[in-house]
């Protein structure tokens, strides 16, 4: 039986069984000679990269079926060392035919951008905050502070060639709590409700990535001294055994737990990280140094006592076992070796218990953590931490459950105390119950 006649046959059945709506995924479907596929390939056969049937003819005169120009796709794909310009061509036809491809059985990676280079991602969320300190309450003893916070975010990616990436966040905030949208958002920005949070392009290579712009940096012992966004750029490098630089501005108006537990300390610093760690096997370790430089840094009072530096310097450790692939312990210590304050304020630690994790996308899976925290106020930048911010101490429990498919509820609650900054007196007791629902899309 001729190859004509097979194919006549096939497409017969096929149409039978199903709509017409199904032939673009129907391997025995013509590719017209006027597709721009052809002129992709035409050109990958002008450099080299393919050679048409296999026997060393390309019939670009003639329609081919989706069929045999995924295996001429197939053989692309297999090139080594191919410019990045055929490369990006290749995954251009490679998303076109995936499917045939995949009845060919072969695996079409990185592929998100199937039919657009930009993918969108992000969430809804509700968060309710109850916080309680003797320090806010000396008028009116036990009386809390409720917050409802809600938001909206949006998190674009585009992919701009193999191997950069352009990135942001846009998130619109309100407090739930009022009447009506207030002139704020959730890291103190007074000025509008919608924030371009972050804004940066992300580069691959081998082992190495390369992030520049508005960037994230969460500290590699677990966030306990940084989990916010710069203005510079970061260079992470190597497989198992991982180096990181990191530089450029914090602007620490735009997180309440930032630095000496204020909100306005200073308005910009200068930083510069560098941190070792492994977190690729059962124990997980880490070392860094973060240097901050302000001239208004020295401007700051602690127990009385003028921190009398431009400069913070904090050295950090962390150490983490995986009993088993569900159960971890994780600890980490750091001192300010700046300031001229008491020892209470150049100090933090951190010991924590952790049980398994939830799963965003994986309903009924759940986790569970207890922690002892210690955060002196010259010694963390901006913790990771919802409950307890810098200039308190006690216990974080936290329980995390996924209802269903992309979403996850979250329930915090910390007890302790806040850092007393008033010489002769004691420290104030304090605690927080933090509550967060999150829709991911």
């Amino acid at each position: 039986m001729n190859k004509t006649l097979v194919s006549a046959l096939t497409t017969a059945l096929v149409v039978g069984a199903a709509s017409t709506t199904f032939a673009a995924a129907n391997p025995f479907s013509d590719v017209p000679a006027d597709s721009w596929a052809y002129d992709a390939v035409a050109q990958l056969a002008k450099d080299g990269v393919v050679d048409g049937y296999g026997d060393g003819t390309y019939r670009g005169e003639q329609n081919i079926t989706r069929y045999e120009m995924a295996q001429i796709v197939a053989r692309a794909m297999a090139k080594q060392d191919v410019s990045a310009a055929d490369k990006a061509m290749i995954d251009k036809l490679a998303a076109e035919f995936s499917d045939e491809l995949g009845n060919l059985g072969v695996r079409v990676a990185n592929l998100e951008k199937k039919t657009d280079n930009v993918k969108w991602a992000g969430e809804a969320r509700y968060r309710f905050v109850s916080a309680h300190s003797d320090n806010d309450a000396a008028a009116n003893p036990g009386s809390r502070q409720n917050t409802n916070q809600l938001l909206f975010r949006l998190e674009p990616s585009a992919q701009v060639n193999e191997h950069w990436t352009a990135k942001a966040r846009i998130d619109y905030y309100t407090d739930g709590s009022k009447a009506g949208n207030i002139n704020t958002n959730q890291n103190g920005d007074n000025n509008n409700n919608i924030q371009v949070d972050r804004m940066w392009a992300q580069g691959e290579y081998n082992h190495t990535e390369i992030n520049l712009g508005k960037l994230p940096f969460f500290s590699a012992e677990g966030g306990m001294i940084f989990d916010d966004r710069i203005t510079g750029g970061q260079v992470t490098f190597g497989k198992d055994v991982k180096f990181s630089l990191t530089g450029g501005r914090y602007d620490t108006n735009e997180n309440t737990s930032a630095m000496f537990g204020s909100g306005a300390v200073p308005p910009t610093a200068s930083i510069l990280s560098a941190e070792v760690f492994d977190t690729s096997k059962k124990l997980t370790w880490s070392a860094g140094y973060h240097h901050l430089s302000s001239k208004d840094f020295k401007a700051y009072d602690l127990l009385g006592k003028s921190y009398n530096s431009d400069n913070a310097g904090i050295v950090v450790a962390g150490l983490g076992y995986h009993f088993t692939p569900t159960f971890a312990l994780n600890a980490a210590y750091a001192k300010n070796t700046k300031g001229d304050v008491d020892s209470k304020f150049l100090h933090a630690y951190n010991v924590e218990l952790k049980y398994k994790g939830a799963v965003q996308d994986k309903k009924g899976s759940f986790g569970l953590l207890a922690g002892y925290r210690y955060l002196g106020n010259a010694a963390v930048i901006v913790p990771t931490y919802d409950a307890i911010a810098a200039g308190q101490k006690g216990w974080e429990f936290i329980g995390e459950y996924t209802f269903d498919k992309n979403i996850l509820g979250t329930l915090k609650y910390f007890t302790g105390k806040t850092l007393a900054t008033d010489a002769g007196s004691s420290d104030k007791n304090a605690s927080e119950i933090f509550g967060e629902l999150n829709f991911f899309f």
